[in-house]
């Protein structure tokens, strides 16, 4: 599993400057061997330099331990290990100090300039030992090996723990630069996951609007209508038997076609349910935003297809409601051509819903249906003149949702739009619409 770096901060745990227990318990071994080390080698130097043995000794111990503080003053240790290089003294410090230093957040030229002195310092002593030994007679091999030795021993001594520790400090940049990355992107992905919720849930309200909006449309005129025949059938019942009979037949003919178009509305909902569902089981992110999308355009898709209601239907439409007793005159001018399914089912339930009303508030009261067809748009006109008197045969008390011009509204203006409605100065209402054609 991948370590991000919240992670890494979040695990410091370590005394002082160090990260780790273990790595402070690493430096500190490293360092009481480095401080042995270099005790033991300060017997031969204080022999040489005439002091006593047990200040070579304690000289020794306090250089060695130096290497204790590596992670945190990384140049201070490569310069102690320098400046006993002339005593023989220090080369664990030396090594690990040059690794510590190389693998460090630090400029080239400086790691450069440290190494170089290194090298340097240690070439020079090795030749200048070498050199004595051959002059005592130590050894017995040929000039040449004097300076072969000391530039084998400065580079042996010097290139290696350099070039570790590059290697090592290049790949711990990598990995936090790729920990950085992953932080990133899990935040990317947690506000795409936010996002797509935001969109998922858009789309759920939208659905919702779209499918009380279809149903309100559907169901509220045919409703409607079945009320006013069954209105009319209560009053002619005794008096006309044969037209009960047909405006029971009517009545039935409405409720029939109510349930037929409710049906088609559910089957709709149910399959947007289905996708819903699907949605819960560990579905990828992509298909959560693709699902969303497809339950907010279903209703629209399904229910405003080319199966939905259309212009050529008006004159059934207005037939239906002549037949409950409504005095309604189309008028139709322009051209008449077809338009897509979504415009021509849009001016439809604006018309239809415009009746509605007029059944609910104004019954009895005549109404005059206009519909244009111009150039790059369509335009419909629905207007009832003042309804009769309160208490009169053609009042019949409906229910009423406040819904329909909310409903009409939004479709007209979803499609780029006009819509208007309100009351005429002769005491009747007046809704009208605009649609544009493309």
């Amino acid at each position: 599993m991948t370590v991000t770096g919240e992670e890494t901060t979040r695990g410091v745990t370590g005394p002082w400057w160090w990260a780790r227990w273990r790595s402070a318990v690493l430096d500190g071994s490293l360092a009481l061997v480095s401080a042995l080390e270099c005790g033991a080698e300060g017997i031969p130097f204080a022999r040489d330099a005439g002091i006593p043995v047990s200040l070579g000794v304690v000289f020794g111990l306090i250089a060695g331990s130096v290497l204790l503080v590596r992670r945190k003053w990384p140049i201070a240790v490569v310069l102690v290990s320098i400046a006993i290089t002339p005593a023989e003294m220090g080369f664990l410090m030396g090594i690990v100090g040059l690794y510590t230093l190389a693998s460090c957040e630090l400029p080239r030229r400086v790691i450069g300039a440290l190494a170089g002195m290194s090298l340097l310092g240690t070439m020079i002593v090795t030749f200048v030992r070498v050199r004595q030994s051959m002059a005592r007679g130590d050894l017995t091999l040929g000039d040449w090996f004097v300076p072969f030795a000391a530039v084998t021993t400065s580079l042996g001594l010097t290139a290696p723990p350099l070039l570790l520790g590059l290697y090592v400090g290049a790949r711990r940049r990598l990995m936090e630069s790729l920990r950085e990355r992953a932080d990133s992107l899990e935040r990317e992905l947690q506000l795409l996951a936010e996002r797509a919720e935001e969109r998922a849930e858009w789309a759920r309200n939208e659905e919702r609007t779209r499918i009380a909006r279809e149903m309100h449309d559907v169901v509220a005129h045919r409703v409607s209508l079945m009320v006013v025949h069954a209105a009319a059938l209560q009053a002619v019942a005794r008096k006309d038997p044969e037209k009960a009979v047909r405006n029971a037949a009517l009545v039935g003919d409405m409720g029939r076609q109510a349930l037929t178009e409710l049906r088609e509305m559910l089957g709709v909902l149910r399959a947007g349910e289905d996708v819903g569902g699907r949605r819960g089981g560990g579905v990828p992110l992509a298909a959560v935003r693709e699902a969303a999308a497809a339950a907010a355009s279903r209703v629209v898709d399904e229910v405003g297809s080319g199966e939905g209601p259309c212009l050529s239907e008006l004159d059934e439409l207005i037939g239906q409601s002549a037949a409950a007793g409504m005095v309604v005159d189309l008028s139709v001018v322009g051209e008449v051509r077809s338009y897509a399914a979504v415009i021509e089912q849009t001016a439809y339930r604006v018309v239809q819903e415009a009746l509605t009303n007029v059944h609910k508030h104004a019954a009895g009261a005549k109404t005059h249906v206009r519909l244009a067809h111009r150039v790059s748009e369509i335009a419909m006109q629905v207007e009832n003149e003042a309804p009769p008197e309160p208490g009169s045969a053609g009042a019949v008390g409906l229910p009423s949702g406040g819904n329909g011009l909310v409903g009409m509204r939004e479709r007209v203006v979803g499609l780029g739009g006009v819509f208007v409605s309100g009351p005429t100065d002769a005491g009747g209402f007046r809704v009208s619409a605009v649609i544009p054609a493309a």
